[in-house]
């Protein structure tokens, strides 16, 4: 608890409602966290209210908070604005910091007399260079491209040193390399194809495309028809290399689509950056999940404030809150018009599902997890409007033969993975006849019971985020008044199966969620349907077995439950039991050997029929 509290309390009941930025500084009066508000006195008191329900990162930095400044603007927009360049300016310590998964790379154009274009990590050697690019693959990329399509040389060899010094390499007769080292092309020439290569990469195949024609019509006019046909080949060759993007990135002109992928407290933003219809970079980013407002939102607000390159359109999954003021801003940033799209067909949103795969990627190499596995979690927190993705998933089944070893099982999923050491088995204790809801109430009751007394194993002690039971809206309704009698706030759902006993919805207490358009979720779910009821099937084909095996030793007369149970203590199963002598058993029950020789008789009557 911060001791300054009524201090700070005190100070914001004081503070305008006007728009403006909120400082928070330390005990050294060093700035800890910048914020913008519409209404000042309302939003810096939600930090300092009795009984917060902060994050964990918000409440270390209320603890911190020694006291504050703050800045009145005139609008919420100026609020925005100042907000940024605060941040970019103090870094403060519990803001958002975008962290890339990688350095910056550039292309180089090297300043010798026949240049080359590379892709570099930093800019110590001469020459000229176009970037920074936040992607080392698309550098790579672009490079090979130009390269491969302007039929430069990648050789290692030097010019004009190495010219007529051996004959051309395998690329000149393959024709990915006009052949530099056999010394018959201008030094004028080869530049202007550097030129055009890079002119490529800088402005896309369109524009490239249109100069080069001009160039070709210029030389044919001039009888330079050798010239004319190696402009006419090249151009053939950029747009063989448009064709392949178009089909891959058809529909993107000037757009930056941003993906979102949220793993319990992390957030990881993927940008796929389009330009002239092609890929032109991408950023991955990490930040710690805040309750401070919209994600989006906050990201957008850091990422595009001060950047030059600001696309005409920016493809996202909703429209934040501050949506006009972020355009106001990037608008007056680029000169232009800027539009913010949510798309709800077609290319545009595949690509949005494009990035936000690249950002499932991301947080699962992070945290040794599969994208798939990622996004199938945050997908199910969505559709059962849980506030975070579920680590800890327990699910049960019943499982019994008529009325005849009634049992059930629990699983436990942690990170979207089967968790098999915190699996339990329970035995229906209370119900003598079959009665699923009554056995999934009087099971459930027994382990919530282990949470709210602390009582077991580590397992039984943690209180899960999701559970899941095999089952409709009666099974829900039967396990939900356990969790309001013991004052829990676990999601309860149920699992709901079709008549072929395939994984068909998510069931609350009163209706069904479809998850069969979300195949992630679907995924997910059906694994965990699966495996619950595996296992209390197994557990009861196991429990049946031993009642009929003990069921087999107590009809033989002189054998009482204890002798029974030295048996199977003895042998444990039945192939082992087979192999045992009269003798044997006479001496492990404790009784005569008449009694051991009627008890092998039983247990091989089948042999004997």
């Amino acid at each position: 608890m911060n001791p300054r509290l009524p201090y700070l309390r005190d100070k914001t009941s004081k503070l305008t409602s006007s728009p403006g930025v909120y400082i928070m500084k330390n005990k050294k009066s060093d700035i800890i966290y910048i914020g913008k508000a519409k209404n000042l006195r309302n939003r810096v008191s939600s930090y300092f209210r009795e009984n917060p329900d902060h994050t964990p990162k918000v409440a270390a930095m209320v603890s911190n908070v020694h006291d504050y400044d703050f800045i009145v603007t005139d609008s919420e927009y100026e609020a925005l604005v100042l907000e940024c360049s605060l941040i970019k300016q103090h870094k403060p310590k519990y803001n958002i910091l975008l962290k890339d998964d990688k350095g910056y790379h550039y292309i180089r154009i090297s300043d010798e007399e026949y240049p080359r274009i590379t892709n570099e990590k930093n800019t110590k050697q001469s020459g000229r260079y176009l970037g920074p690019y936040t992607s080392g693959f698309i550098t790579k990329e672009a490079v090979s491209e130009a390269n491969r399509v302007f039929m430069l040389p990648t050789c290692h060899k030097r010019f004009p040193q190495d010219f007529g010094k051996g004959r051309p390499c395998l690329n000149y007769h393959i024709k990915t390399c006009m052949g530099v080292c056999r010394g018959k092309i201008s030094k004028s020439d080869y530049n202007n194809a550097i030129e055009q290569a890079v002119d490529f990469i800088r402005s896309g195949s369109a524009q490239s495309v249109e100069r080069m024609e001009a160039e070709m019509n210029e030389a044919a006019e001039n009888l330079e028809f050798e010239k004319a046909a190696m402009l006419r080949d090249r151009i053939a060759a950029v747009k063989k290399a448009a064709e392949k993007q178009k089909i891959v990135n058809s529909g993107v002109d000037s757009a930056d689509i941003i993906g979102i992928a949220e793993y319990y407290e992390g957030v990881y933003v993927s940008v796929l950056m389009y330009r002239e219809n092609r890929l032109f970079d991408k950023a991955v980013f990490e930040f710690e999940k805040s309750d401070d407002g919209d994600l989006l939102e906050q990201f957008m607000q850091n990422f595009y404030y001060g950047k030059e390159d600001v696309p005409k359109t920016v493809i996202i999954d909703h429209l934040p809150e501050s949506a006009k003021l972020i355009t106001e801003m990037m608008e007056k940033q680029s000169g232009r018009k800027v539009k913010l799209h949510v798309p709800q067909k077609g290319r545009q949103l595949e690509l949005l599902k494009l990035a936000k795969n690249n950002s499932a990627e991301y947080a699962a190499i992070q945290n040794d997890r599969t994208g798939k596995e990622v996004i199938a979690l945050e997908q199910l927190a969505k559709s059962l409007g849980l506030s975070k993705p579920p680590r800890y998933i327990e699910a049960y089944d019943i499982s019994n033969l008529s009325s005849e070893s009634m049992v059930a099982g629990m699983v436990v999923f942690e990170d979207g993975r089967p968790l098999k050491k915190a699996y339990k088995r329970f035995t229906v204790k209370e119900l003598q006849l079959q009665n699923d809801y009554g056995s999934m109430h009087e099971v459930l009751k027994r382990r919530l019971m282990h949470i709210v007394d602390q009582e077991g194993d580590e397992y039984f002690r943690r209180t899960p985020d999701l559970i899941l039971l095999d089952g409709g809206k009666g099974h829900v309704n039967a396990v939900a008044p356990i969790l309001r009698e013991l004052g829990l706030d676990i999601p309860l759902f149920g699992m709901v199966k079709d008549n072929k006993h395939r994984t068909r919805a998510i069931a609350t207490g009163g209706r069904e969620i479809q998850i069969n358009n979300m195949r992630s979720v679907f995924d997910l779910v059906t694994r965990i349907q699966d495996e619950v009821h595996r296992y209390s099937v197994a557990f009861m084909h196991s429990r049946h077995k031993k009642s009929t095996y003990n069921s087999e030793l107590l009809s033989v007369k002189g054998i009482g439950e204890k002798k029974a149970a030295k048996i199977m203590m003895k042998y444990k199963t039945r192939a082992n039991l087979l192999q045992a002598t009269p003798q044997e058993l006479a001496v492990t029950a404790g009784v005569s050997e008449n009694v051991a020789m009627e008890l092998y008789n039983v247990l091989h009557a089948d042999e004997i029929n």
